[in-house]
């Protein structure tokens, strides 16, 4: 064997790690998967059977087990190799032929035909298989790049305000949604957007980006929330108008949002609801859910008067968290069909970071719907816990950048004012 060949197919261990001797955790793994481990399994297969030929008496011909070679080697590496194997395997197929004098029978034909087909379609199968993971990976390259530019990951702290976020998707290898959330400082406070596109494809995408981009554009810049719902309701329904052109369905289309303010100065937070679900206020051995007095439609089928959006208060004290959440969190079930109980999950939160609010929640669903397995769900949840931050620095008079992020949320709730929770949530 060449030491071009050699060179081209022995392994190298990853950047960064330790000298190919060193113990390492992954070793015999990424040997196996992409080092010398498949070329080594292969020719000591070959020269196993080899010896076996030359010991078993004559009479006992193994060459057609040299079929098992490539086959193998196709299920551990690429089809060059395997090709460069499938060669090896009729070479010492026809040695053992001739050992077992066999050289004016056609059962060397037989032997070498078993091997050259059963390589070909091992190769073929092989090649798809490598095709099929190239395309995988662009379109998660591709994925995850539409995923920094619409779920940017969610900064740590905004002027007063701690704020920490999860996304859990309902299909392994989804990236994005039509669940959005965003962020942005603004003259009055913090602003927090958290919306639910109906539909799911590129569509809900679409919808998804024709939103934020119209809160990143008017977050800062509009004084009052009204007049900042009532701008993205006229964005989303010249947005929705335009997808009309080409797509029939469009009109059908919607979007649910919660639009939040909470002031630099004070204990309390501001809200405008379109048709979302109302978010949860921990507050000790208290649960609020913010439940609005008048909900409004959601964005595509509101108004686009300032005027006909109320503005609900609440208190929002020091200590207290709160949790906004996707639909997926509450329409979550179980075997037997059961709802999961958010709210008295939340009501049994016993700490007081926000992360940690949030692992409880989602360790409840985990074992809710699995058990305690990898979580199965029929659609995406996205948590976002904001707290004030008295350790943090006093924010800017005017802000001087915008923190923007993006997620996804839910879709139910009751039509009250706070409502106290202890034990029940509005699944």
């Amino acid at each position: 064997m060449s030491s071009t060949f050699w060179r081209r197919f022995r392994w190298h261990p990853p950047q960064g790690t330790a000298s190919p001797g060193a113990p390492s955790a992954w070793s015999w793994r990424m040997m196996m998967a992409q080092g010398p481990g498949p070329l080594v399994v292969a020719l000591v297969m070959i020269a196993g059977i080899l010896i076996a030929g030359f010991v078993v008496p004559t009479t006992q011909h193994l060459a057609s087990l040299m079929a098992v070679v490539p086959a193998t080697t196709a299920a551990l590496a690429g089809p060059r190799l395997t090709a460069v194997i499938a060669a090896l395997s009729c070479v010492a197929a026809f040695v053992l032929d001739a050992h077992d004098d066999l050289l004016g029978t056609s059962i060397p034909v037989v032997h070498l035909a078993e091997i050259g087909l059963i390589s070909a379609f091992v190769i073929a199968s092989r090649s798809i298989r490598d095709r099929s993971v190239r395309e995988l990976t662009e379109v998660r390259i591709v994925s995850d790049t539409i995923q920094r530019v619409l779920l940017r990951p969610l900064p740590p702290h905004v002027g007063h305000l701690r704020i920490r976020a999860t996304y859990h998707a309902s299909h392994p290898h989804a990236q994005i949604g039509g669940d959005l959330y965003a962020v942005s400082r603004c003259a009055a406070g913090v602003r927090i957007l958290i919306g639910d596109v109906r539909g799911k494809g590129l569509p809900a995408v679409e919808d998804a980006e024709a939103l934020l981009g119209a809160f990143r554009a008017g977050a800062r810049r509009t004084r009052s929330l009204t007049d900042l719902i009532a701008e993205l309701e006229f964005s989303v329904r010249g947005h929705f108008e335009e997808a009309g052109l080409t797509d029939t369905d469009a009109v059908e289309r919607f979007i649910t949002a919660l639009l939040l303010e909470v002031p630099d100065q004070g204990d309390t937070v501001r809200a405008v609801n379109c048709g979302h679900p109302p978010p949860y206020l921990a507050h000790g051995a208290d649960t609020l859910l913010l439940a609005p007095a008048s909900p409004s439609p959601p964005l595509g089928l509101g108004s686009l008067n300032a005027g006909d959006y109320a503005v609900d208060t609440f208190p929002f004290s020091r200590r207290a968290t709160l949790l906004l959440y996707t639909d997926g969190a509450i329409e979550a079930r179980n075997s037997d069909g059961q709802f999961y109980d958010l709210g008295a999950h939340v009501a049994a939160w016993p700490g007081s970071q926000p992360e940690d609010l949030l692992r409880h929640v989602l360790d409840g669903l985990s074992h809710h719907v699995g058990g305690g397995a990898p979580m199965e769900l029929d659609d995406d949840i996205a948590l976002i816990a904001v707290q004030y931050g008295d350790d943090l620095p006093a924010p800017a008079a005017a802000p001087a950048a915008e923190a923007l992020v993006q997620g996804r949320t839910s879709v139910s709730g009751p039509g009250a004012r706070a409502v106290p929770q202890r034990g029940t949530g509005p699944g």
